[in-house]
């Protein structure tokens, strides 16, 4: 008999608890985002101004009867949803427990709820639920009393996809609803919903997961999972999550099936640059330093090599854009990457000492540029190679500040320097200090036309300076007499009054009028034939030649003439 109840099915059934069936271990597998979802308001990170809220409201019984949570995709939205729902429904282990910020996760209600079973908690997607007739049947069922909890909860995710109609249905529910009822919202557009619901709700914006809170969480689930891992590798996917955990989970996920695929089982960062479709950072300083010391044709072979080894164009700009922001802000010292080894440090810390905030800008702008030609171009190699040689051709160009300054006093001389000579035959214009010297040469106790119109100016004149210094076109200039050529801008009366405003000036008798014979220029059209002989020889200079061929849309900008100056 001792033998046939040792073969009785149920005490074999009772050994089953000791020794769990094969199936219990080749059920279907939870990936890491469903599997560590947070069960407690301690488990959800970085969210602790929000729990310290909820915990006071619910120690001082100043619950909201509606909460809105807002943010990007993956920082647990919907999952303290479902964590309020158990705070306020929790019952304890005991079954006498009230609303508590430390739901005990035993009792009924909370295992229902976690098992997303709870008759009185009842889960929506916006999404697919968007009409008007989806949001009256909660209007219907808000009237009837929680059937096991302590309050009916309606959990609508998305909820910015209702339409105009639903979101009006629902607002006089939603201001004064039951007291055994409580709305909680999620969504990742809070602009789509309207305001008289905003106004209607208790608002939490869950901000993003910082990288370092993210190493942290992601290292302690590997070793939960036994998975070993380098630590530049979950720094990686800490950086590739953009703050969202469930982004990073499912990286991990990935990276863990990869490495396992592998053979080795560990982690390591050059198979997460691999799996990401991340370029080598190597690979990319030595492009940068390519780029910084204008080797064009050394550019585009690395940016082949790389190509031919799977890295798209638009992840090689994604790296360099990464390394020049990295080194912009090595300049102000903010610059703090825990994946950089030393030889990386050291690199981005040297280039930071070498290049200005302006040339740093200025690549940055072009490769924010480019990056959206290579994401859209219909051949991205083809768009990354004109890239490249756009920024090499542009990086020694100087930017519009430097450029002003030196087309002002001086700066042209310095551009003129290293411009082309002119062409054989080619006259330069005369400035009208040139011409002051050259007059002043010729008749040393006479006045020139400069002179004169600084005069004027100096008397307040500014009406006469300027026609004198725009339309004036001496014929004959001596002491005491001025010939010049009609001209219609004058007018009849300027021999009158410039003859005043000479003998004010003067206190000499001055013979001004109209006369025949060969007249120079006024100080207008030489300033403008000047300024036009300068761009001609910028625009010889083989930086600024380069610049107009890689930008054919762009313009050379001068300084305006400044017109009826005292010193022309």
């Amino acid at each position: 008999m001792e033998d046939s109840a040792d073969d009785d099915t149920p005490m074999l059934g009772m050994d089953l608890p000791e020794t769990p069936a094969p199936a219990a271990s080749s059920g279907p597998y939870r990936v890491l985002a469903r599997k560590y979802r947070p069960q407690t308001f301690a488990e959800l990170i970085g969210q602790d101004a929000m729990v310290k809220t909820l915990g006071n409201a619910i120690a001082r019984d100043r619950l909201a009867h509606a909460f809105l949570m807002t943010g990007v995709r993956g920082v647990g939205k919907t999952s303290t949803a479902r964590l309020i729902a158990k705070a306020l429904n929790c019952i304890g282990p005991d079954g006498l427990g009230g609303p508590t910020i430390d739901p005990c996760g035993v009792c009924e209600p909370c295992r229902a709820i976690t098992e997303g079973r709870h008759i009185d908690v009842i889960e929506m997607d916006a999404a697919s639920n968007t009409g008007v007739d989806d949001v009256r049947e909660i209007i219907e069922a808000v009237r009837y009393a929680a059937v096991s909890a302590r309050y009916k909860i309606y959990i609508i995710d998305e909820v910015h996809m209702l339409s105009r109609n639903a979101f009006n249905a629902l607002l006089k529910t939603l201001e004064e609803p039951p007291p055994h009822v409580k709305f909680l919202f999620a969504t990742t557009e809070v602009n789509k919903v309207p305001v008289t619901v905003l106004s209607r709700c208790q608002r939490f914006d869950l901000r993003r997961i910082t990288p370092d809170m993210l190493f942290a969480h992601f290292s302690a689930i590997l070793q939960k999972e036994g998975v070993e891992a380098e630590a530049p590798a979950i720094w990686l996917i800490a950086s590739a999550a953009e703050g969202s955990v469930r982004d990073g989970l499912s990286i991990l996920d990935q990276a863990i099936a990869h490495a396992d695929l592998e053979g080795g089982g560990t982690i390591t960062a050059d198979q997460v640059r691999v799996m990401l479709g991340l370029s080598d950072r190597s690979s990319i300083a030595q492009l940068m330093a390519a780029i910084l010391e204008g080797e064009a044709g050394g550019a585009i072979d690395l940016a082949r090599a790389q190509y031919a080894l799977g890295i798209e164009p638009v992840a090689m700009v994604r790296g360099l854009m990464d390394l020049v922001h990295a080194i912009t802000l090595a300049k102000v010292s903010r610059h703090d990457d825990p994946a950089l080894a030393a030889a990386d440090r050291e690199r981005i810390g040297d280039w930071a000492g070498k290049l200005g905030f302006a040339p740093l800008s200025r690549l940055w702008q072009l490769l924010l540029k480019g990056h959206e030609e290579v994401l859209r171009g219909n051949n991205p190699l083809e768009h990354l190679e004109m890239l490249l040689l756009r920024v090499i051709y542009s990086a020694s160009m100087p930017d519009p500040g430097e450029l002003a300054k030196l087309l002002e006093s001086g700066g042209l001389a310095a551009l003129a320097q290293v411009a082309p000579a002119p062409r054989a035959g080619q006259e330069r214009a005369e400035s009208p200090a040139a011409a002051e010297t050259a007059h002043a040469d010729a008749a040393p106790s006479a006045l020139t036309i400069a002179q004169i119109h600084r005069l004027l100016e100096s008397q307040g004149n500014h009406r006469l300076a300027g026609l004198v210094y725009d339309h004036l076109k001496v014929i004959e200039l001596e002491p005491g007499r001025l010939m010049f050529a009609p001209a219609p801008a004058l007018g009849e009366a300027f021999a009158r009054e410039f003859g005043d405003a000479l003998f004010q000036a003067t206190g000499t008798r001055w013979q001004v009028g109209p006369g025949e014979g060969v007249a120079r220029p006024s100080l207008g059209d030489v300033e403008q034939a000047k300024i036009a002989d300068n761009e001609a020889r910028i625009r010889e200079l083989p930086v600024v030649k380069a610049a107009l061929a890689a930008f054919p849309d762009a313009r050379l900008e001068l300084p305006e003439d400044n017109r009826h100056r005292s010193s022309p």
